[in-house]
C-alpha cells in the first residue's frame, strides 16, 4: 500500500529521547535495525523495506550499495561524530547530507582524554595493586606525577580538542595545540600555543592527546618515526579513531621503555583479537571505544541526529552539523 510516511532506519543505540521526537510526527515511520549488523544483512533489510529516506547509524558502513538498496535516500546521519565508515563522495553525488552529532559528546570524550592522562600520571591501577595485594611499604618506590605544569599537546583543535584543552587548562598544564587547518589567533585566543610543527613539538610534550578525525592523511600519524621523537617519559592518548596511532610500534615504544604509557579508547580493528599485543604490558589502559558514548552523552546525540534527520527531510537541514557541504548549494 502506498503511503506518504517516510521511512527512518535507526539502530537499536539511538536512546528513547531521539526515538521520541521522531515519533512525534505523523509522517515518520521508524524501523530499528541492529549496531552490529553485517553488511550483507544490512543490505537485505535495507532492499526489503525500501525505499528507506533516511538513516540514523551507529557503527554500520554506508557506501554505495547501501544507497542502491534504499532507492530514495533524503539523509544520512551518525550517532556521533565520526564517519570513516562512511563513503562520503558517494552521498555527495546523489546530493544527499551526511550529518553529525555536532557538539553533543565532545564533553564527555574531552574528559575520557583527561581521565586517562590522570589515570596514568597517577598510575591509579599501580597503587590499587598495591593496597589489595598488602604490598603498602613498597607505595615510596612506585610515586606518581602531577599534572601540574607540564605540557600537553594537543593534536586537533575541533570540538572535542578544544574541550581537552579547557580541562588541562584547569589543570594548570601547559597546552601546546598542533592543526594546520586552524589559525594561529584561534589557539591564542583559547590561552593555549599554536605549534606549527608537530615533529618539533613532540620533544617537549608530557602529554600527547590525538583529537583529529582519521583521514588518509591522519593514518599513520604516530608511527614509529614519530614516537621516538617523544620523551621517554611521557604519555600518549587516543580517543580519536583507531589507526591514527601505529599500534605494532606503539607496542615496541612502550616495550622498550621508549614511552612511559599509554591510553588507547580505540583500535586500528574494533572489536581487537583475543591476546592482542598491547593487553598485557602494564603501562597501558585501553578502553572499548566508548570515550563519547555516556548515559548522558548518548540521549545528548539520540536528540540531536533526530533534530538532523528532521531539519533534513524537511529540506533545512542544520548547516553546522553537515559533513558534505557541497550538496548544500
Amino acid at each position: 500500500m502506498a503511503t506518504n510516511k517516510k521511512k527512518i532506519f535507526v539502530t537499536e543505540s539511538m536512546s528513547q529521547p531521539g526515538r521520541a521526537l521522531l515519533r512525534e510526527r505523523d509522517d515518520i515511520e521508524i524501523v530499528e535495525f541492529p549496531n552490529m549488523i553485517s553488511a550483507g544483512d544490512f543490505e537485505a533489510m535495507l532492499k526489503a523495506q525500501a525505499p528507506v529516506h533516511g538513516v540514523a547509524l551507529g557503527a554500520t558502513r554506508f557506501g554505495e550499495p547501501e544507497l542502491e538498496a534504499s532507492q530514495d535516500m533524503k539523509v544520512v546521519t551518525r550517532i556521533g561524530v565520526g564517519y570513516d565508515a562512511v563513503d562520503v563522495p558517494a552521498l555527495s553525488r546523489r546530493n544527499i547530507p551526511l550529518m553529525v552529532a555536532g557538539t553533543a559528546n565532545s564533553p564527555s570524550v574531552a574528559e575520557q582524554a583527561l581521565f586517562m592522562m590522570l589515570t596514568l600520571a597517577k598510575r591509579a591501577v599501580e597503587m590499587h595493586a598495591l593496597v589489595k595485594d598488602g604490598q603498602w611499604a613498597t607505595r615510596l618506590g612506585k610515586l606518581p606525577y602531577d599534572l601540574f605544569g607540564k605540557t600537553v599537546l594537543i593534536v586537533g583543535f575541533g570540538r572535542i580538542g578544544t574541550r581537552t584543552a579547557k580541562r588541562c587548562l584547569a589543570m594548570e598544564m601547559n597546552v601546546a595545540v598542533y592543526d594546520p587547518y586552524k589559525s594561529a589567533a584561534e589557539i591564542k585566543a583559547a590561552g593555549c600555543e599554536p605549534v606549527a610543527d608537530l615533529d618539533a613539538a613532540l620533544p617537549r610534550a608530557d602529554f600527547v592527546s590525538v583529537h583529529c578525525p582519521k583521514t588518509p592523511e591522519t593514518v599513520g600519524m604516530f608511527n614509529a618515526a614519530r614516537l621516538k621523537r617523544m620523551k621517554l617519559t611521557a604519555y600518549l592518548i587516543n580517543t580519536a579513531r583507531g589507526g591514527i596511532v601505529e599500534e605494532a610500534a606503539l607496542y615496541d615504544a612502550l616495550v622498550s621503555g621508549k614511552l612511559a604509557g599509554a591510553g588507547l579508547d580505540v583500535f586500528e580493528q574494533e572489536p581487537p583479537s583475543s591476546g592482542h599485543s598491547l593487553f598485557e604490558l602494564p603501562n597501558i589502559i585501553i578502553a572499548p571505544h566508548v570515550a563519547g558514548v555516556t548515559r548522558e552523552a548518548v540521549d545528548r546525540m539520540s536528540e540531536q541526529t533526530a533534530r538532523n534527520i528532521l531539519s533534513a527531510l524537511d529540506g533545512e537541514p542544520i548547516r553546522q552539523n553537515v559533513i558534505n557541504q557541497d550538496v548544500l548549494g
